[in-house]
């Protein structure tokens, strides 16, 4: 079988501003968690500018 790299198949890889900013995202929000700073505030210094679309916020678990 061959098997074809995943920024190949996966639409969302393909976009490089799309890729940046959901990367952005997931490193944003992760640090967040393990560290109590805010997602913006973490965003502007992985992106460099003091300038940052706002985050979306997961949705709360009905648990």
């Amino acid at each position: 079988m061959n098997k074809r790299p995943l920024i190949e198949t996966n639409p969302y890889l393909r976009d490089p501003e799309q890729f940046r900013k959901a990367l952005i995202t997931n490193v944003a929000t992760s640090t967040a968690v393990e560290t109590g700073a805010s997602i913006a505030s973490i965003a502007r210094t992985l992106t460099g500018s003091n300038k940052v679309e706002p985050v979306k916020k997961p949705q709360r678990s009905s648990r």
